[in-house]
């Protein structure tokens, strides 16, 4: 299969034109690097900045050396603000290519759910429901319920 006949995942309705942005710059960033048990997942979220930044993910032989995208898209929006600002994200799109053929907007994994509720806990996280495959919008910290704080 190649990354060009991959099926695009059609815009919520409920996904506001800012959110439908980032999906289709992660759809767009999958379909250009896609390689199978390489490079499976894309990212893009926005910083309060209005700014979008976008990440991959980078697949390591031994798994454990593995970096998600969108601790990578993060990192880039970290590093393009100025000493003294604070990372603040606004929303969070991540991409996967299914078998079927088609792209699915996906939740994080554990750690990125971790990753981005201590930076931004009420930054907008998009997912797609296990029972009724739509895509939804949820709040960070709520992907992590209980979830112990850390202070800075």
């Amino acid at each position: 299969m190649s990354a060009a006949d991959v099926s695009p995942v059609p815009v919520p309705p409920s996904m506001s034109t800012g959110d439908a942005e980032l999906l289709t710059a992660a759809q767009a960033l999958l379909a250009r690097v896609w390689q199978p048990d390489r490079h499976e997942v894309a990212t893009a979220l926005r910083t309060a900045d209005g700014r979008v930044h976008t990440g991959i993910h980078v697949e390591g032989s031994c798994r454990r050396s593995s970096i998600c995208a969108e601790g990578v898209a993060m990192g880039t929006a970290r590093g393009a603000l100025p000493a003294e600002a604070p990372l603040s994200i606004v929303s969070v799109v991540s991409v996967q290519i299914k078998p079927a053929g088609r792209f699915r907007i996906i939740a994080p994994c554990g750690v990125c759910r971790e990753l981005i509720s201590d930076y931004c806990p009420d930054a907008t996280v998009w997912v797609t429901t296990v029972d009724g495959d739509e895509p939804v919008p949820l709040r960070a910290l709520d992907l992590l319920p209980e979830k112990s704080r850390r202070r800075w």
